[in-house]
C-alpha cells in the first residue's frame, strides 16, 4: 500500500493546545522533539466515541505521527508516551502558561530539540510540586535562548565589566544591562545588579530577587511578543484577587 507523502511516524510531542474545526475535528498545536511546533488535524477527534478524545490533553506525553504537506498536517495515530506525573492545582496555570509562550514565540517547523527537553523537565518539577516562580523564570531565560534572544547578564553592555551586585542597570532588551539609560526615548525596566546575577544563577531564595526578576522578565517578553497579550497571566491576576478578597495569601506564580 502507497505511504502519505511527508509521513512521520512516532514522534515525542505534547499538546500545546487544541480547538474546533468543523463539526467533528479539532486543530492540535503540538510541540514535538524533532520538528518544533507543528499544526494537525485530528479528523473526528470531537466524536464521543473517538479514542483521541481522552488523549490529546495538554501535559501529557505523546507519540504522533502525521502525514501532508503544508503547515496544517493530518494526524493519523496518537498515543499516551507515560513517564510523566499528572500536572494539576495550581501547577496547571504555570503550564498554561508556558504553553502560551510557546504558542507565542516558537515559530511553527523551528526544531528545537534541547527545548523540549526544557518543557519536558519544567512540567516535571511542576508535577512534583518545586518552588513554582524559579521553574517558570528559568524556562523563560532558556525560551529566549533558544530562539536566539539570550539574556547578557552577568556584564555590563557598554564596558564589558562584571555586573555589582550592589549596583542598579537599565537592563536594555537587546543588548543588558547599562549604567545610564543611554537612548533617549526609549523606556528601559531599572534592576538592581544582584537580580541579574540571580537570573543567570537560577538562585531565587531572596524575596527581592524573585520578585524583581519576575517583573523584568515580564517586561522582556512583553518585548519580544511585541506587546501580544498573554492571558494565562489574567487568569492568575484574577484568581488572586479572588484570593486576596477572601483573605487569602497565595504565593505569586507567573
Amino acid at each position: 500500500m502507497k505511504q502519505p507523502r511527508d509521513r512521520r511516524d512516532e514522534q515525542a510531542a505534547f499538546v500545546l493546545h487544541a480547538y474546533a474545526y468543523r463539526e467533528t475535528s479539532l486543530i492540535v498545536e503540538a510541540l514535538t522533539a524533532e520538528h518544533g511546533r507543528v499544526a494537525l488535524v485530528a479528523r473526528g477527534a470531537r466524536r464521543p466515541r473517538s479514542e483521541l478524545r481522552g488523549i490529546l490533553q495538554a501535559f501529557q506525553p505523546l507519540t504522533l505521527s502525521w502525514a501532508g504537506g503544508g503547515e496544517l498536517r493530518t494526524l493519523l495515530k496518537a498515543e499516551w508516551r507515560g513517564g510523566l506525573p499528572l500536572v494539576a492545582g495550581s501547577a496547571l496555570l504555570c503550564g498554561f502558561y508556558l504553553n502560551e509562550l510557546l504558542l507565542k514565540l516558537l515559530p511553527r517547523e523551528d526544531p528545537h530539540p534541547q527545548l523540549f527537553r526544557d518543557y519536558e523537565a519544567a512540567l516535571t518539577r511542576l508535577a512534583a510540586a518545586a518552588p513554582q516562580a524559579p521553574v517558570l523564570r528559568e524556562f523563560e531565560v532558556r525560551l529566549l535562548s533558544e530562539l536566539g534572544y539570550a539574556l547578557p547578564l552577568t556584564h555590563e553592555a557598554d564596558t564589558g565589566r562584571p555586573v555589582d551586585p550592589s549596583a542598579r542597570y537599565y537592563y536594555a532588551f537587546d543588548l543588558g544591562p547599562r549604567s545610564t539609560a543611554a537612548e533617549p526615548g526609549h523606556r528601559y525596566p531599572l534592576v538592581r545588579g544582584a537580580t541579574l546575577l540571580a537570573l543567570a544563577q537560577h538562585d531565587y531564595s531572596t524575596a527581592d530577587a524573585a520578585a524583581e526578576a519576575k517583573r523584568l522578565m515580564r517586561e522582556v517578553l512583553d518585548h519580544y511578543l511585541e506587546q501580544r497579550a498573554i492571558f494565562s497571566r489574567r487568569v492568575v491576576r484574577d484568581l488572586q484577587a479572588l484570593d486576596d478578597d477572601n483573605g487569602g495569601s497565595e504565593e505569586r506564580r507567573s
